[in-house]
């Protein structure tokens, strides 16, 4: 242990996860999105939680671009700063779901590992990977920021599809093709999986 944490104790309150999740009506979860910039992480999510709140869950979506506004705005785009960028987001996810909400997270998250660290910390019953999946072509074509431009010509360093890798999820609990499904159809899908899970 860190010396700076030795001191550091676990402080119980007379909450707990079951009585959160019993005011709510409703079990914690964290939907995990992960894909390539312009894959449809983010559309699709906005859409998702709309939906949630019409079926009165009480839900939060977490994105890439508004939390490193914030929250992960000291954070760069080195390997070891995205893995920041996530661990943080997987601590953020993580207590949202003790809360009782349903948590919708929408990154690139583009290593393997880190996701699997976001899986254990909000636990393998509370946490649904979705992978948005989108060949880089398509992305690029999409291009709803100019990124991919900018990343080709050098403008942009470390962009994940172009100067950085991208690990394909190997275990997601639902994949959706963005290059084949309308977004009206992977909402479908994605709350089916929500709601049924």
């Amino acid at each position: 242990m860190e010396e700076s944490n030795k001191n550091i104790v676990w402080h119980e309150g007379k909450v707990s996860y079951e009585d959160r999740c019993d005011n709510l009506d409703q079990e914690g979860l964290v939907v995990w999105f992960t894909g390539l910039s312009g894959a449809g992480k983010s559309t699709v999510a906005v859409e998702v939680e709309k939906e949630l709140i019409k079926l009165g869950k009480a839900v939060y979506r977490l994105d890439g671009d508004n939390v490193r506004h914030g929250l992960n705005s000291d954070l760069g785009f080195t390997a070891e700063d995205r893995n920041e960028n996530i661990r943080r987001i997987a601590e953020v996810a993580a207590l949202f779901k003790d809360a009782g909400l349903i948590t919708l997270a929408s990154f690139i998250s583009p290593y393997q590992e880190i996701r699997n660290f976001a899986r254990q910390r909000a636990g393998e019953d509370n946490f649904i990977e979705v992978y948005v999946k989108a060949d880089v072509d398509t992305c690029a074509e999409r291009d709803p920021k100019g990124l991919y431009e900018k990343a080709k010509s050098g403008e942009i360093k470390n962009f994940t599809g172009i100067s950085a890798p991208y690990e394909v999820p190997e275990n997601s609990e639902l994949i959706i093709d963005t290059t084949k499904l309308s977004v009206a159809d992977s909402v479908k899908k994605v709350l089916g999986v929500i709601i049924n899970d």
